[in-house]
């Protein structure tokens, strides 16, 4: 994968929960590149009858399925966000076939000659920033901002406190990401932040 000559950049974007890593991805395919959410990578692997799936539920138990027997993300949430070594489990049961999808699509891009970017929500704590990407950014936020997000979302404060504890501190995402992109201001603020920060990185390479 390494190996191949190529002019387009894959880039690596994680953050904090509720930071606007998902909005990031809508402003680049719009500057189109090529977008990859792991997040729904993990979500296909976890569908009835896949093999992560029946790995889960071997692990916890047929409580986390919902009443149409898949794997329901908020019972499964609950149980994990309140035991790290729980969470533990389920990303290394995850964590290994996200990757192994990951590096299949970064190689059709890297093919494509398309410029790419995968949104990875664990990017640091899974291991993956060691993947050949051009670069690594963070999509940052102040804590208040972060918990008013996640209350809109039906998320209580106690749960979005362990949620975004179960997590790598976002300072630390910061000191590790090669770019910072604070999400702090309007949307119209954080598509110019993350255009700048795109072209900056294309006049770079």
């Amino acid at each position: 994968m390494m190996g191949l000559a190529r002019t387009s950049l894959v880039l690596g974007v994680t953050g904090g929960l509720a930071c606007g890593k998902s909005e990031v991805g809508r402003i680049l395919k719009k500057m189109g590149f090529a977008v990859c959410d792991t997040d729904k990578i993990a979500h296909e692997l976890m569908k009835k009858g896949n093999p992560v799936f029946l790995q889960v539920v071997e692990h916890f138990g047929k409580r986390i399925l919902s009443g149409e027997g898949d794997i329901s993300r908020g019972l499964l949430g609950e149980i994990v966000f309140k035991n790290p070594t729980e969470l533990d489990a389920l990303n290394r049961m995850v964590h290994p076939a996200v990757q192994s999808d990951l590096e299949r699509w970064m190689t059709r891009a890297w093919q494509n000659q398309k410029h790419a970017a995968a949104l990875i929500p664990l990017l640091f704590e899974s291991g993956m920033e060691n993947m050949g990407w051009d670069a690594t950014l963070c999509v940052s936020s102040r804590d208040e901002l972060v918990f008013q997000r996640l209350g809109k979302r039906g998320i209580e404060a106690a749960d979005a406190a362990r949620r975004v504890s179960a997590q790598m501190p976002l300072s630390e995402k910061e000191l590790k990401a090669d770019f910072v992109i604070q999400n702090t201001g309007t949307l119209e603020d954080l598509e110019k932040l993350t255009r700048e920060t795109a072209h900056r990185i294309m006049a770079e390479k």
